[in-house]
């Protein structure tokens, strides 16, 4: 089994030999797991142990062959070593031995090693190859979940990544601890719910979230609705899925609270108020101007939107979607405002944003189909009494 993992992660890949590791260097962590799961990306994320001096290693490795050297935690000697599309971490041993250290690790399955010798071990002394086989998170122990308790959320992530359930003890200890995450860096429990929500099986992970009350202080409190995505694209669905997981999972306070990028917290924002009004006001009853921006505001995002809605409408709103010559799903104005200026002697102001708004509208619904109609539009629009 290990030689077979060792082919898998096919170290002649890797950016620095093994002959150029520390001695006594042991993989760990996901790559191990990934590796013998089968399900190993191109650049897996290498995170190793050592027995000493981490961080003057991998200052003597980035000297060596290039690349940035990020310390990640110089009191527990962990370092990073970035090389192109890689990212190596390593870490001095944590305890009087590797067996120690593997025992101080988070889940079974997390704690496996893998010798980097010519005659590769596997190294499994709390019974994760058991755990990998019968498709099952365990935790090594409830003391490690406390040490950080961002563990507790770690699992459910795992379970959504990989398809896995949580043992029934392992799941008492995190409910019996769940007051414990607000004391996480909201940072931390952000990446892990972004890779939660992007994950294969998030919807089970997402109710199990609910039942566990784990995140209770940031979810929302909206009715959960269910998604039906079969009539998107894989990739439409790499886009939609998560954004409306998120949307669906956290409260506006919550994703501010969770620090998630401006860019996310508009975009979620905006998904869930046109939910509520869709609820409150069906999309297609909408009048011109806020179907213009309806699709003004979520051009982008249109896929998460439709989720929840009945198949014959969903596929009738993406097919649109999917045009981009469509002049409503898509919209834009048929004229900028230098060139209004230009033609029309009209100067810069509010006045101006206005009718290039009004432009807009009129292209949307098929009033406009040539700058000459759009000229003669904006001509009219003007002399049109206030």
């Amino acid at each position: 089994m290990a030689r077979q993992l060792m082919t898998r992660l096919q170290p002649e890949r890797w950016p620095i030999p093994l002959d150029r590791l520390p001695a006594g260097t042991v993989l760990v962590g996901g790559a191990v797991r990934d590796g013998l799961l089968n399900r190993l990306p191109d650049h897996p994320d290498l995170d190793m142990v050592v027995p000493a001096d981490a961080l003057e290693q991998v200052r003597k490795l980035s000297r060596e062959f290039g690349g940035a050297c990020v310390v990640l935690d110089r009191e527990r000697d962990m370092a990073r070593l970035v090389l192109g599309s890689w990212t190596i971490d390593l870490a001095r041993q944590d305890g009087d031995d590797l067996t120690a250290d593997l025992l101080r690790r988070d889940y079974r399955i997390n704690a496996i090693a893998l010798t980097l010798t010519p005659d590769p071990k596997l190294l499994d002394p709390s019974g994760g190859l058991a755990d990998l086989r019968a498709r099952r998170i365990t935790a090594v122990n409830e003391q490690n979940l406390l040490n950080d308790p961002l563990r507790l959320l770690r699992a459910l992530r795992l379970a959504a990544e990989l398809s896995m359930t949580i043992d029934e003890t392992t799941l008492e200890m995190i409910a019996r601890h769940r007051h414990l995450l607000p004391k996480v860096a909201p940072e931390r429990i952000q990446a892990e719910v972004l890779k939660l929500v992007q994950a294969n099986s998030a919807d089970q992970a997402i109710h199990l979230l609910h039942s566990l009350q784990l995140i209770a202080p940031w979810c929302s409190d909206q009715p959960q609705r269910t998604f039906n995505a079969d009539a998107l694209t894989k990739q439409e669905q790499q886009l939609a899925l998560p954004l409306a997981r998120l949307t669906q999972l956290l409260s506006d306070q919550g994703v501010n609270e969770l620090r998630f990028s401006r860019k996310q917290i508009q975009r979620s924002k905006r998904l869930r108020r046109w939910w509520m009004r869709d609820q409150q006001q069906g999309a297609d009853t909408l009048n011109e101007r806020e179907r213009l921006i309806l699709h003004q505001e979520l051009e982008e995002d249109l896929p998460a939107f439709t989720l929840a809605w009945p198949m014959e409408q969903q596929r009738e709103w993406l097919s649109r979607w999917r045009d981009q010559e469509d002049k409503l799903f898509h919209p834009s104005a048929p004229l900028n405002g230098r060139t209004l200026q230009t033609k029309l002697g009209l100067p810069p102001g509010p006045r101006l944003g206005e009718l290039i708004d009004h432009l807009c509208l009129e292209q949307a619904f098929g009033r406009i189909r040539s700058q000459d109609d759009a000229i003669q539009c904006a001509r009219a629009w003007i002399h049109k009494p206030l």
